[in-house]
């Protein structure tokens, strides 16, 4: 009988390179695809983690292959992520790249390949039951990624492996050195990769036009001038170029129709505090809405913890209502409200107001 064969995602980092060493040692046949998603420019990281993704195969004697999702990535990612900053909306791309490449392009590639299973590196876990397939936390609380994995259906989810999440960051870095990994020692990549390590305002003024306007208190005192909204996101506080005594100033509020930008003095500021939120394009791990009430927590963010909360639907079941009992900080619309019940990670939908 043949072994069952998993195709990792192998990304250049320590995590896909631990899964696939894992895998390997369970027995199954490995083989490691580098997904090439952005090709528009010099300063994202592709060939140097690609080089290392291929590096890690040499070592574990696995095969390789390389391929190429740019288009894939422009049609179904890249285009919503400017599309959404343009309506002053803040998006995730990552949530997206999950959904549509990760899960989406890159497993039906890997089933046209004979795969049984597709495996990466996410701090995430699954557990199969009678019911279906549930999406558990990272045993790793600073490093769990369910969070960005709340759009996957039953059937992604079927076809899935995360090897790593059942350990800690710590123990992933001890196995590399141990498998003499060459990725052993590198660093985590942060942010979003075609943006490269540049400013974020300068990557948007490639592909967005810059609208100046008021940036204003919401008594209307004139405070300087933005650049175009498209380029702030709410509770933002660095490059506001406010100068001035006291407390800092961030971003509470765009007023699209007038292309102001609201702004005000401290962190803790009542317009930067929200009881509630209301969330659509909503997507349920299990297929179906879970039921209404408490005993939910949920984040509106992927670096924040877990809030308790109340769900409840709208009648049609297509937009969702969280009340919490603490004031939630800038809540932001276009980012994802990601909902738990202790550590099953539910589903959630786009942050609406």
């Amino acid at each position: 009988m043949s072994k069952p064969r998993v195709i990792v995602g192998l990304s250049g980092g320590v995590d896909s390179s631990v899964s696939a060493l894992l895998l390997k040692e369970q027995g199954y046949e490995v083989i490691g695809l580098f997904m090439k998603n952005w090709e528009d420019d010099p300063e994202c990281r592709s060939r140097e983690d690609m080089v290392d993704a291929v590096a890690v195969a040499d070592v574990l004697g696995i095969d390789m292959e390389v391929v190429n999702f740019s288009a894939e990535y422009r049609d179904r990612v890249f285009a919503y992520f400017l599309q959404e900053y343009q309506n002053g909306r803040t998006p995730n791309p990552d949530v997206l790249c999950n959904s549509e490449i990760k899960f989406k392009a890159f497993l039906d590639h890997a089933l046209s390949l004979g795969a049984d299973k597709i495996a990466t590196g996410h701090y995430a876990r699954l557990r199969h039951t009678p019911h279906g397939v549930e999406l558990l936390r990272g045993l790793d609380p600073g490093k769990d990624q369910s969070y960005f994995l709340y759009r996957l259906d039953q059937k992604q989810l079927a076809r899935a492996l995360f090897p790593v999440g059942h350990l800690l960051k710590s123990d992933v870095r001890a196995l590399a050195h141990q498998a003499q990994l060459p990725t052993a020692t590198k660093k985590d990549s942060t942010g979003i990769c075609f943006i490269g390590e540049r400013p974020f305002r300068e990557f948007l003024q490639r592909y967005l036009p810059r609208t100046p306007g008021p940036m204003q208190t919401p008594e209307g005192q004139f405070k300087g001038e933005h650049q175009g909204l498209a380029f702030y996101t709410l509770g933002q506080r660095q490059g506001l170029g406010i100068g001035g005594a006291g407390e800092a100033w961030f971003v509470a509020a765009k007023d699209m129709a007038a292309n102001r930008l609201i702004v005000v003095q401290g962190h803790d500021h009542p317009l930067l505090q929200r009881t509630h939120l209301v969330a659509e394009d909503l997507s349920w791990i299990s297929g179906h809405a879970p039921m209404e009430g408490d005993g939910y927590s949920a984040k509106n963010r992927y670096r924040q913890q877990d809030s308790p909360c109340r769900l409840s639907l709208s009648a049609d079941a297509s937009r969702l209502h969280l009340s919490f009992p603490s004031p939630q900080w800038a809540i932001t619309p276009g980012q994802s409200a990601v909902l738990y019940r202790a550590e099953v990670c539910l589903g959630g939908g786009i942050i609406h107001g």
